[in-house]
């Protein structure tokens, strides 16, 4: 496919929480900076929230104290949202992408190029989100799924949203199957405090957003017992190994892994507070039931229902993942969480290594 190299001329975001309104600003940021003739519009499913923030230039329930730019739009209707979009990109949490892409298929342009912002793994299926997207798109349209394959791009690095929404410098990888697709997607949000890598492993970028995001959880579990930095560099460490081991079997690049998407990313989610997964890890391993955890936040941490999904894949392709396999122990309460560190330690002693 060869995208139109003059750039989009109207990039539509699905999902107008942190993630979404952040990177819809970082758009209409880029296009400023580019000096670029270009729509960005936000998408959002509630009207009147929609037309708060287009009226206050403000999204205070997601980015509180974020002045918005002048020229982004905002809509809650799909169709009007859609038209003429030639870039979407869908800020849609994991387990929600199928239903949500499903009801704004019919309004996708046939030639639009899809940019997956979601860092899960659908639960009960095992796909990859870009998987999804060329699935569901298939089923409403006239292309193919390996068609929108093709077209269909994830974005991942170290993303925390209040961060980048505060212009504090930050890069992160664009990956679609396609070099020349990727670039043209790097363009289209390439801010002065934004800077996008590409590369053409969409495997390995994608196993290294969503698995970080099961490693936080026990690292945050770490905070929450009280354990200290060695701890938490071990968990890091040996859940970096897990999660290559993981894109390695299903075809993804060694080098990913050790880049943005893959170590850099781990790095930011497992550290910051700023990080949802950290932080229901931190509040399991301070006592609190799953249950009270998902009504203490207001946000989804992808982590949690991923992680189950994840431990599939990894078992279904003979991976040793005992980081992840902890995890969904104790979220499925087969394991307190005080027994988690001596689950880990407890294992036969190996050489260190990708394949250990």
């Amino acid at each position: 496919m060869t995208p139109d190299p003059n750039g989009p001329r109207k990039v539509t975001v699905l999902g107008a929480g942190s993630w979404g309104t952040t990177f819809a600003k970082v758009l209409a940021d880029a296009a400023a900076d580019a000096g670029a003739q270009r729509t960005v519009c936000l998408w959002g499913r509630d009207p009147e929230s929609m037309q708060r923030i287009a009226r206050e230039h403000r999204n205070d329930r997601y980015v509180p104290e974020i002045e918005l730019p002048e020229t982004l739009e905002y809509s809650s209707d799909l169709r009007s949202a859609l038209a003429g979009a030639d870039l979407v990109v869908a800020a849609i949490p994991a387990q929600s992408l199928r239903a949500q892409l499903g009801a704004a298929a019919s309004y996708v342009e046939p030639e639009a190029v899809i940019l997956s912002l979601a860092k899960g793994l659908e639960s009960g299926t095992g796909l990859r989100m870009t998987q999804v997207i060329a699935q569901v798109l298939a089923e409403h349209t006239q292309r193919t799924a390996e068609e929108w394959a093709r077209r269909a791009c994830v974005l991942s690095g170290p993303n925390l949203a209040m961060e980048i929404a505060r212009e504090e410098p930050t890069a992160s990888v664009v990956a679609a199957t396609d070099h020349d697709t990727a670039a043209w997607v790097a363009r289209c949000c390439a801010a002065p405090y934004f800077r996008p890598y590409t590369n053409t492993d969409v495997i390995g970028t994608e196993i290294g957003g969503l698995v970080k995001n099961v490693i936080a959880l026990c690292v945050g579990i770490c905070d929450g017992r009280g354990y200290g930095d060695n701890s938490k560099a071990s968990v890091m460490t040996r859940g970096l190994a897990e999660t290559t081991r993981l894109a390695l079997a299903l075809g993804g690049d060694l080098t990913t892994l050790s880049g943005l998407s893959g170590m850099g990313d781990l790095v930011a989610t497992c550290s910051s507070s700023l990080s949802r997964n950290h932080t229901a890890g931190r509040l399991l391993g301070a006592g609190l039931s799953l249950e009270q955890v998902q009504d203490a936040m207001t946000q989804t941490a992808e982590g949690i229902k991923s992680a189950p999904a994840v431990l599939a894949l990894a078992r279904h392709h003979g991976v040793d993942m005992p980081i992840t396999e902890a995890v969904v122990s104790v979220l499925r309460n087969d394991v307190p969480v005080h027994e988690l560190a001596p689950r880990l330690l407890g294992r036969d002693l190996k050489s260190e290594g990708n394949s250990a």
